[in-house]
């Protein structure tokens, strides 16, 4: 068996160090009745390294701004994180980009900096890395 992460064995709150990852597309009726429309949804699987108990959030497409607003959701609702540990989903790469770009500027105040959240990637082709 290999050595497992710090992160997964040191006693910490639940959800303080989450894995994420972007599952989907599911197709969502919009009504009932005729001319039913359909649209694609994604959601956000958040779990948490050391109970491992599960949360998720629904996702009106899979881009980055929309990732960072469950992001935030989530947040709200289940408390401050520590750690993140996501693989390197396009829509990942993109949301860290423009978090860190408005991190930069000094009249907005970011969510990953206010909160102190360090937000770990797995290298390429290795999902196991993530240790979930």
């Amino acid at each position: 068996m290999g050595v497992l992460l710090t992160s997964r064995v040191s006693p910490s709150r639940v959800f303080s160090k989450v894995g994420i990852d972007l599952i989907g597309s599911y197709e969502v009726k919009l009504q009932r009745g005729r001319g039913i429309r359909h649209m694609k949804t994604y959601a956000c699987v958040f779990v948490c390294s050391t109970v491992k108990r599960m949360h998720l959030e629904m996702l009106g497409h899979s881009s980055s701004d929309c990732f960072i607003s469950s992001l935030i959701r989530f947040s709200t609702r289940r408390g401050n994180l520590d750690k993140l540990f996501s693989d390197c989903g396009t829509n990942f790469i993109g949301a860290i980009k423009e978090l860190k770009a408005v991190c930069n500027k000094e009249s907005v105040t970011n969510f990953l900096c206010t909160n102190e959240i360090l937000w770990h990637f797995n290298p390429s082709s290795a999902p196991e890395f993530g240790g979930l």
